[in-house]
């Protein structure tokens, strides 16, 4: 049965697998985000950080939606934070935490993914889709900036163009379309999402975790590394994974012709 982090996000840890499967949990409001629901989601982050059994992260949605974005009416009640404040200290470390965390994130977008809620989607590692997913930034329509990483991630993902278009004009994107322009890597009927991002999930945790991790640091830092630094980078991250346990056991179990069994070593 899947722990409870905080209420407002399940954790379900597989330690035989190597998954560990984190579901936003407010389906009566479409998982939007509060305060507690930010809070726990980063402790959530951190704790499978921590965890050494852990090697790949399912984030997932509860009921028929991914994540709303920011919980509106929490915004109207009486001592709610400046916006800025609320991004930089509750927005902000989430997403650092995601993309500083050493182990990929498999995000299960399973409905709606509407402002940071779409934020909390781009900064995922690999985004699967259900066919009855949506994205949309919406930020404009309450008069408001993307944020949470949206202004980063889009033009990355998607390019210029494209980026303009849906954070300007606001408009959904849907399963398919997002298929089309690359915002996910695949769509997969409803049914099957969770086996399917099970299954990616189980994948990435038979990998060889360190290389894994450097690999994720070295996609990080390409966005704003030259050619030559990229470069130099690479070989200063495949001296580090050249000299782990698991590289050894990788060579040796390809000319023994069989599955390597990584340690994380």
């Amino acid at each position: 049965m899947p722990e409870v982090e905080g209420e407002t996000v399940l954790v379900e840890l597989e330690a035989e697998a190597g998954v560990a499967t984190l579901t936003l949990n407010r389906p009566d409001a479409l998982n939007a985000l509060t305060v507690p629901m930010k809070q726990d989601l980063l402790a959530a982050l951190r704790r499978v950080e921590r965890d050494t059994s852990i090697r790949a992260v399912i984030l997932t949605g509860a009921g028929r939606a991914f994540c709303a974005g920011q919980d509106l009416r929490e915004r109207l009640e009486p001592g709610a934070a400046p916006l800025g404040v609320e991004v930089r200290e509750r927005y902000n470390p989430i997403i650092r935490a995601m993309r500083g965390l050493p182990k990929p994130i498999v995000g299960a977008i399973n409905g709606v993914a509407a402002g940071a809620g779409a934020s909390l989607a781009m900064a995922c590692d690999v985004r699967i889709a259900s066919d009855a997913a949506s994205f949309a930034l919406a930020f404009g329509r309450v008069g408001l900036v993307p944020d949470s990483g949206a202004t980063w991630f889009l033009p990355r993902i998607v390019g210029a163009a494209r980026a303009a278009e849906l954070a300007l004009l606001n408009d959904p994107v849907s399963a398919e379309d997002a298929l089309r322009i690359g915002l996910v890597g695949r769509v997969v009927p409803a049914a099957e999402l969770a086996t399917e991002a099970r299954g990616v999930a189980a994948r990435l945790a038979a990998g060889a975790p360190k290389a894994i991790a450097l690999t994720k640091r070295a996609l990080n830092a390409a966005w704003t590394h030259d050619l030559d630094a990229a470069l130099e980078y690479e070989a200063h991250l495949q001296d580090l994974a050249g000299r782990t346990k698991d590289h050894a056991e990788g060579m040796a179990a390809f000319m023994d012709k069989r599955p390597p069994r990584f340690t994380g070593e």
